[in-house]
């Protein structure tokens, strides 16, 4: 698997370039958000772990920018910041997991794992079509009667996980566990907060919702 690490801290850089060399990655390594955007632009990176403060370009501009250009490479942000605010931020803006610094090496490969598992879950996956709503797993477009909708990452896991289980009530709990693979409830309705930005994209005035609330159980897509 191909890694960029993209960390002005280089102390940090060399561990994780180390670390990660000796699990079998290939790691390249650039200090400076410059340098990073554009070697991320050059070569195939399967995963760009990405700090958030950078020098010249800082990681939420990276990544808002190789989104709009339709990168799949999936990213990993790392950050200081810890706040509630802040990691929503991270994830709205197109990242696909968040860790806080200081890190666990073993946590870091942890989230490593588990990202690939959500790709290789996604790339086997068809063509989905819920009324005027088409995902495609593959490119990652999602459309409405054929005008293309925009979606961050976690959005679009979001959707997808939903349009895969058509007529079924999902609870908050589930997705948790199957979007954000987490294994308990933080507390922060992050569900709630990314329904509601995905309402706003794919629904149109005057309709009913495409996601619908089961209240007090989580949310369905009827087919």
């Amino acid at each position: 698997m191909k890694v960029l690490v993209v960390e002005d801290d280089r102390r940090i850089a060399s561990f994780l370039e180390r670390g990660l060399a000796a699990e079998g990655y290939q790691v390249s390594v650039e200090n400076d958000g410059r340098d990073g955007l554009e070697r991320a632009r050059q070569d195939d990176f399967e995963l760009i772990i990405l700090d958030r403060m950078l020098p010249y370009v800082d990681g939420l501009e990276i990544t808002r920018l190789l989104r709009e250009e339709r990168r799949p490479a999936m990213i990993l942000m790392l950050t200081a910041k810890d706040s509630l605010a802040d990691k929503i931020e991270g994830l709205k803006g197109g990242a696909d997991d968040y860790l806080t610094k200081p890190f666990a090496f073993d946590e870091l490969l942890a989230r490593l794992v588990a990202l690939r598992r959500r790709r290789s879950e996604i790339d086997h996956e068809s063509q989905l079509a819920i009324g005027p709503l088409t995902l495609d797993p593959q490119s990652r477009r999602v459309s409405r009667d054929g005008e293309p909708i925009s979606l961050t990452v976690r959005e679009f896991d979001l959707l997808r996980y939903l349009m895969s289980n058509p007529d079924k009530v999902v609870s908050r709990q589930r997705l948790l566990n199957s979007v954000w693979e987490y294994g308990y409830d933080p507390g922060t309705k992050i569900v709630d907060v990314y329904v509601r930005y995905l309402r706003a994209k794919i629904d149109t005035e005057g309709t009913p919702s495409l996601i619908q609330t089961v209240r007090g159980v989580g949310y369905m897509m009827p087919s």
